[in-house]
Protein backbone atom coordinates (compact mmCIF):
# COMPACT_ATOMS: atom_id res chain seq x y z
CA UNK A 1 0.00 0.00 0.00
CA UNK A 2 2.85 2.42 0.83
CA UNK A 3 4.53 1.73 -2.50
CA UNK A 4 1.31 2.47 -4.38
CA UNK A 5 0.87 5.76 -2.51
CA UNK A 6 4.46 6.72 -3.24
CA UNK A 7 3.97 5.98 -6.95
CA UNK A 8 0.78 8.04 -7.04
CA UNK A 9 2.42 10.93 -5.21
CA UNK A 10 5.39 10.69 -7.58
CA UNK A 11 3.06 10.91 -10.58
CA UNK A 12 1.15 13.82 -9.08
CA UNK A 13 4.25 15.83 -8.14
CA UNK A 14 6.00 15.22 -11.43
CA UNK A 15 2.88 16.20 -13.38
CA UNK A 16 2.36 19.39 -11.41
CA UNK A 17 6.02 20.37 -11.62
CA UNK A 18 6.46 19.67 -15.33
CA UNK A 19 3.10 21.24 -16.14
CA UNK A 20 3.97 24.39 -14.23
CA UNK A 21 7.33 25.05 -15.86
CA UNK A 22 6.01 24.23 -19.33
CA UNK A 23 3.11 26.62 -18.74
CA UNK A 24 5.47 29.39 -17.65
CA UNK A 25 7.92 28.81 -20.51
CA UNK A 26 5.51 28.29 -23.37
CA UNK A 27 2.47 30.35 -22.30
CA UNK A 28 3.18 32.96 -19.64
CA UNK A 29 6.48 34.32 -20.96
CA UNK A 30 5.31 34.66 -24.59
CA UNK A 31 2.18 36.45 -23.36
CA UNK A 32 4.38 38.82 -21.34
CA UNK A 33 6.39 39.78 -24.41
CA UNK A 34 3.33 40.16 -26.61
CA UNK A 35 1.28 42.10 -24.05
CA UNK A 36 3.78 44.46 -22.46
CA UNK A 37 4.97 47.31 -24.63
CA UNK A 38 8.40 47.42 -23.00
CA UNK A 39 10.53 44.39 -23.92
CA UNK A 40 13.01 45.26 -21.19
CA UNK A 41 10.34 45.07 -18.48
CA UNK A 42 8.96 41.86 -20.01
CA UNK A 43 12.48 40.42 -20.00
CA UNK A 44 13.02 41.31 -16.36
CA UNK A 45 9.71 39.72 -15.33
CA UNK A 46 10.45 36.64 -17.46
CA UNK A 47 13.91 36.35 -15.90
CA UNK A 48 12.38 36.39 -12.43
CA UNK A 49 9.82 33.75 -13.42
CA UNK A 50 12.54 31.51 -14.86
CA UNK A 51 14.67 32.04 -11.77
CA UNK A 52 11.82 30.93 -9.49
CA UNK A 53 11.07 28.04 -11.83
CA UNK A 54 14.71 26.95 -11.68
CA UNK A 55 14.85 27.03 -7.88
CA UNK A 56 11.60 25.08 -7.72
CA UNK A 57 13.12 22.63 -10.21
CA UNK A 58 16.10 21.96 -7.97
CA UNK A 59 13.84 21.20 -5.01
CA UNK A 60 11.43 19.06 -7.03
CA UNK A 61 14.25 17.13 -8.70
CA UNK A 62 15.70 16.21 -5.33
CA UNK A 63 12.32 15.24 -3.85
CA UNK A 64 11.44 13.10 -6.87
CA UNK A 65 14.92 11.55 -6.91
CA UNK A 66 14.49 10.46 -3.28
CA UNK A 67 11.09 8.99 -4.12
CA UNK A 68 12.46 7.22 -7.21
CA UNK A 69 15.32 5.74 -5.15
CA UNK A 70 12.78 4.41 -2.65
CA UNK A 71 10.74 2.84 -5.46
CA UNK A 72 13.84 1.20 -6.98
CA UNK A 73 14.75 -0.23 -3.57
CA UNK A 74 11.22 -1.69 -3.50
CA UNK A 75 11.99 -3.53 -6.79
CA UNK A 76 10.14 -1.20 -9.14
CA UNK A 77 12.82 -1.35 -11.79
CA UNK A 78 11.13 1.07 -14.19
CA UNK A 79 12.28 3.88 -11.89
CA UNK A 80 15.94 3.16 -12.62
CA UNK A 81 15.60 5.06 -15.90
CA UNK A 82 13.46 7.66 -14.15
CA UNK A 83 16.42 8.53 -11.94
CA UNK A 84 18.53 9.27 -15.03
CA UNK A 85 15.77 11.46 -16.44
CA UNK A 86 15.61 13.36 -13.16
CA UNK A 87 19.39 13.72 -13.10
CA UNK A 88 19.28 15.23 -16.60
CA UNK A 89 16.52 17.61 -15.54
CA UNK A 90 18.49 18.56 -12.43
CA UNK A 91 21.59 19.27 -14.54
CA UNK A 92 19.56 21.55 -16.84
CA UNK A 93 18.04 23.31 -13.85
CA UNK A 94 21.35 23.83 -12.07
CA UNK A 95 22.96 25.10 -15.26
CA UNK A 96 20.17 27.62 -15.68
CA UNK A 97 19.66 28.62 -12.03
CA UNK A 98 23.23 28.98 -10.90
CA UNK A 99 25.18 29.82 -14.06
CA UNK A 100 23.19 31.22 -16.98
CA UNK A 101 20.42 33.20 -15.24
CA UNK A 102 22.79 34.99 -12.81
CA UNK A 103 25.17 35.76 -15.68
CA UNK A 104 22.33 37.19 -17.78
CA UNK A 105 21.05 39.19 -14.80
CA UNK A 106 24.53 40.60 -14.27
CA UNK A 107 24.76 41.70 -17.92
CA UNK A 108 21.29 43.26 -17.68
CA UNK A 109 22.23 45.10 -14.46
CA UNK A 110 25.45 46.41 -16.01
CA UNK A 111 23.51 47.78 -18.96
CA UNK A 112 20.86 49.33 -16.70
CA UNK A 113 23.61 50.98 -14.64
CA UNK A 114 24.76 52.69 -17.85
CA UNK A 115 21.19 53.66 -18.69
CA UNK A 116 20.93 51.19 -21.57
CA UNK A 117 18.91 48.14 -22.35
CA UNK A 118 20.97 44.98 -22.62
CA UNK A 119 20.29 44.95 -26.39
CA UNK A 120 22.01 48.35 -26.67
CA UNK A 121 25.01 47.41 -24.53
CA UNK A 122 28.38 46.03 -25.58
CA UNK A 123 27.29 42.71 -24.09
CA UNK A 124 24.32 42.26 -26.43
CA UNK A 125 25.87 39.38 -28.40
CA UNK A 126 26.96 37.53 -25.24
CA UNK A 127 23.49 38.03 -23.76
CA UNK A 128 21.98 36.62 -26.97
CA UNK A 129 24.20 33.53 -26.82
CA UNK A 130 23.35 33.00 -23.15
CA UNK A 131 19.66 33.41 -23.96
CA UNK A 132 19.98 30.82 -26.72
CA UNK A 133 21.77 28.41 -24.41
CA UNK A 134 19.13 28.96 -21.75
CA UNK A 135 16.38 28.28 -24.29
CA UNK A 136 18.06 25.04 -25.38
CA UNK A 137 18.40 23.89 -21.77
CA UNK A 138 14.74 24.71 -21.18
CA UNK A 139 13.69 22.71 -24.26
CA UNK A 140 15.78 19.73 -23.14
CA UNK A 141 14.29 19.97 -19.66
CA UNK A 142 10.77 20.17 -21.11
CA UNK A 143 11.34 17.06 -23.25
CA UNK A 144 12.83 15.18 -20.31
CA UNK A 145 9.92 16.37 -18.17
CA UNK A 146 7.35 15.09 -20.63
CA UNK A 147 9.20 11.78 -20.71
CA UNK A 148 9.21 11.74 -16.90
CA UNK A 149 5.45 12.29 -16.68
CA UNK A 150 4.79 9.74 -19.44
CA UNK A 151 6.83 7.11 -17.59
CA UNK A 152 5.38 8.05 -14.19
CA UNK A 153 1.81 7.53 -15.35
CA UNK A 154 2.29 4.12 -16.93
CA UNK A 155 1.56 0.93 -15.02
CA UNK A 156 4.29 -0.22 -12.68
CA UNK A 157 6.27 -3.37 -13.42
Amino acid sequence: MRIERTQRLFSLLSGLWVGSFITIGFLVVPVLFSSLGDRQVAGMVAARLFELTAYTGVVMSVILMVMANYLVRENLHSHRITRWILLGMLACTIGAAFIIIPWMNSLRDQALYLGLSVRESTHASLFGRLHGTSSILFMIQALLGLTLVWRATKNAD
